[in-house]
């Protein structure tokens, strides 16, 4: 069977990137209420078993990485549809708060396994730094998860209860998930060196004989904290927007109705990575998009909220270029050598991060209201700022 093409790639990946956010990352915003109340927990504790996936997925994604590196995606993502179908079917069958945690522990190595990150780097395999267009591709058609995953979480809710919900979720990875990934080409699509086993912090020894270790840490510590803060806002916020933004004023109906411009804003963000922006560096473009939230924000507290709308439509603006930011500029700063582990090890601290964001935002949120922007805004520079510390130049010597 001919390996499909790049447009019918993107679709595939793209397809099941969907699946895979909508049925683990966006689950819990509506089951987590119906999970809790049928085992008699706290939301809290559903959130925190959420967290504790976030946590396994940082600690698996180094390894992850380097198993794309080494075999391709198609292995390492054929394993995520398992762990995927396996992990919510331990939810499904939890009558006890011991086997709802093992779930999500088991969903998290699935998102290790599964998500972007292991996305980006299979496409990095197959096509080495000419991917760049299938990432954003992916990342546009990903960026439909929680369009698609919310209604069809809250139907099958509705319809079967949250244990019928996640084991409909469980089915579709295997009947849909697991053949698409199956359809992922065995062997790279252009002729290129494979990587050479990454040092710790990501490293590869393709860097040997370029700059400096001292200047390739200083590099991958910059990228680890762009992540890591971004990953931050963008959590915090697809928690407590609505909620943040009653607090400015606004109606409970008109707060949700502004936050919901965050996602078709995101796409928008994602369009002009894949149409103006692809001309120009990523890191100009990620630099544009870390500056949105802070003056969205800026912009909201100082004027009120009636530009409650601009804050969302700029936030999901960043947001969305900052996403596929995530996998470029690795690739654009270091080539494609190593790229799956290096990018494993980036991505620790920001799931780790966003494990956090919630809790951390929310506790802001209750003890300044709307003035918590201001440790958003903070963060949000920080990101800025290290973008502008980061070179424009490759610095893998080997890079193609």
């Amino acid at each position: 069977m001919a390996p499909p093409g790049r447009a019918a790639l993107i679709a595939i990946l793209g397809t099941a990137q969907t699946l895979a956010w909508a049925s683990t990352y966006y689950l819990p915003a509506i089951l987590a209420v119906p999970m809790a109340q049928s085992l008699g927990l706290s939301v809290a504790t559903v959130f925190a078993a959420f967290s504790g996936a976030l946590i396994v997925t940082a600690l698996a994604g180094p390894a992850a990485g380097k198993a794309v590196d080494r075999l391709g995606g198609r292995p390492v993502l054929l394993a995520s549809s398992l762990l995927f179908a396996i992990g919510l079917a331990m939810l499904a069958a939890a009558q006890s708060p011991l086997l709802f945690l093992a779930g999500w522990l088991v969903l998290g190595l699935g998102m290790a396994c599964g998500l972007y990150e292991a996305a980006f780097a299979a496409l990095v395999w197959l096509y080495g730094h000419q991917a760049r267009n299938a990432i954003t591709g992916i990342a546009l058609l990903g960026g439909l998860a929680s369009t698609v995953g919310w209604p069809l979480s809250g139907w099958l809710n509705a319809e079967l209860g949250w244990r019928g919900a996640c084991l409909v979720w469980a089915g579709l990875h295997l009947g849909l998930g697991l053949p698409l990934n199956a359809l992922l080409p065995r062997a790279p699509m252009l002729a290129m060196p494979r990587a050479s086993t990454p040092a710790a912090g990501g490293a590869s020894a393709d860097t040997a004989s370029g700059p400096a270790p001292s200047e390739v840490r200083r590099i991958l510590m910059l990228l680890a904290l762009v992540f890591a803060t971004t990953l931050f806002i963008s959590t915090a916020m697809g928690a407590h927007m609505p909620r943040l933004l009653q607090g400015s004023g606004l109606t409970l109906a008109a707060a949700v109705g502004i936050a919901a411009l965050v996602g078709p804003a995101q796409v928008v963000g994602r369009l002009l990575e894949f149409g103006l922006l692809r001309r120009v560096h990523p890191l100009l473009s990620a630099r544009l998009a870390a500056a949105a939230h802070p003056l969205g924000a800026v912009i909201l507290l100082l004027l009120g909220a009636g530009f409650a709308p601009l804050f969302a439509i700029l936030h999901g603006l960043g947001n969305g270029i900052l996403t596929i930011a995530k996998g470029l500029l690795p690739l654009a700063l270091f080539g494609s050598s190593g790229y799956g582990a290096r990018q494993g090890w980036l991505m620790v601290p920001a799931r780790i991060a966003q494990a956090f964001a919630p809790f951390l935002f929310g506790l802001g949120l209750e003890r300044w209201g709307t003035q918590a922007l201001w440790l958003s805004i903070g963060v949000g520079l920080l990101a800025f700022a290290a973008l502008l510390a980061l070179p424009a130049h490759r610095h893998d010597s080997a890079a193609h």
